[in-house]
């Protein structure tokens, strides 16, 4: 009988090493490809007393040959005033074949690092310039794993960071100084972004953060993980540069799988969802997307549970 590995969130990142995972995912990738991965749609379920901020349960399966799992996540906005973090959650991991249950993870540590990697693995493949200096507008959680997992797969030099919250930033930028990258924090992006290749928007803004194509600041050498906005009242990309990357071909998502219900940005832009490649298909066809001109190429993450199953696979392996 397998032992039963319960880990919490430390040995859940141990066991989780974003270049391993990013490459985890690319193998789930050419799973979802050939049909052995599936998916069914996720289960947003509203909990709570409605008065005291309600909360959601989110219930996420996933399934291969030889694997099964499920992610419950309960997101609950209001529990940093009880002194709670904001997510909550554990993932399941059993045996496909006979249900023999194989691991117990740390549910947010699995997302926050999984979506990182969903990043990463897209910068790696599909970013014109993917070396040099990076941009993270956003100073939370997604934001730490995001420059974790970029200077741990790239070459980065360094580390831009923006944030409404400027204390944040200044402890995310100390944080990068312990991964030996140089960072700082800016009030205004446009100031750096002629001397970016990489851009990472980690953000819930409800306005686009970033300047918009006719600011004159974009080049064809530009690749934006576009990851924060996952409501539709949420936008973090200016329309005019959604709707460049879609005309030349150059707008990626990691799924298309619920995408037109939770993409603010590209809902607010009015994108042609027809124009938006998906990454299993996109990534077969990487070295022609780098060389396409006329935009920045855009890559929108919204999440998928075969990243978590991903994620599963590589830490029951170890």
């Amino acid at each position: 009988m397998t032992a039963f590995l319960p880990l919490d969130a430390a040995a859940t990142a141990a066991r989780l090493p974003y270049p391993e995972l990013a490459q985890a995912i690319a193998a789930m990738l050419a799973e979802l490809r050939d049909g052995t991965a599936m998916a069914p749609p996720r289960i947003a379920l509203p909990v709570g007393d409605a008065g005291r901020g309600r909360g959601t349960l989110l219930v996420m399966p996933a399934c291969n040959r030889d694997i099964v799992m499920t992610k419950n996540i309960t997101v609950h906005p209001d529990n940093p005033q009880r002194g709670l973090p904001t997510i909550l959650g554990e993932v399941l991991v059993a045996d496909a074949h006979t249900g023999e249950r194989i691991a117990m993870l740390d549910g947010p540590t699995v997302t926050g690092r999984r979506t990182a990697a969903v990043s990463l693995l897209a910068a790696q493949t599909f970013a014109p310039a993917p070396d040099g200096e990076l941009l993270i507008v956003g100073a939370g959680v997604q934001a730490q794993t995001h420059l974790e997992a970029f200077v741990a797969g790239l070459p980065v030099r360094k580390v831009w960071l923006q944030s409404r919250t400027r204390d944040k930033a200044e402890a995310l930028a100390a944080h990068a100084g312990t991964l030996g990258v140089d960072a700082q924090v800016i009030d205004d992006v446009a100031a750096v972004l002629p001397r970016v290749s990489l851009v990472v928007t980690v953000t819930s803004s409800r306005t686009p953060v970033l300047p918009d194509m006719d600011s004159g600041l974009w080049t064809d050498r530009h690749f934006v993980a576009a990851v924060g906005a996952f409501r539709p009242d949420m936008c973090e990309l200016p329309p005019m540069l959604c709707h460049a990357a879609s005309a030349s071909g150059r707008l990626l998502a990691d799924t298309l799988f619920g995408i037109d219900d939770e993409a603010g940005d590209l809902l607010q832009a009015g994108i042609d969802w027809n124009t938006v490649q998906p990454f299993e298909t996109a990534i077969l066809r990487a070295e022609a997307l780098r060389a396409r001109a006329g935009s920045p190429l855009v890559f929108k993450s919204v999440g998928y549970a075969l990243w978590d199953l991903a994620a599963c696979i590589l830490a029951s392996r170890n």
